[in-house]
């Protein structure tokens, strides 16, 4: 398993666009992939589940992989909330 963790820098927070975009992006690894805010947990491969989470600018998300691509994947969120959150 490997995480890491991100402070959301957009005023927006997540919205429904770069979540779904997120998803889509997700969505191309093998490995369990959740999104975890102030102990609720999303799967990050569910648009609705990453809404439902509603992380806002100024909170700090923790990104979890477990898989067989899960270097891949972290490396893939990683670089994707940097550069849209």
């Amino acid at each position: 398993m490997r995480e890491f963790s991100h402070t959301i820098a957009d005023p927006n927070g997540i919205h429904a666009r770069p979540a779904g975009l997120l998803v889509q992006l997700m969505q191309k690894f093998k490995s369990n992939i959740t999104l975890n805010r102030d102990g609720q947990s999303a799967d990050a491969k569910t648009l609705f589940a990453v809404m439902k989470l509603r992380p806002k600018c100024g909170q700090i998300i923790v990104v979890r992989a477990e898989g067989e691509d899960e270097a891949a994947a972290i490396e893939a969120a990683r670089e994707f909330l940097t550069t849209n959150m």
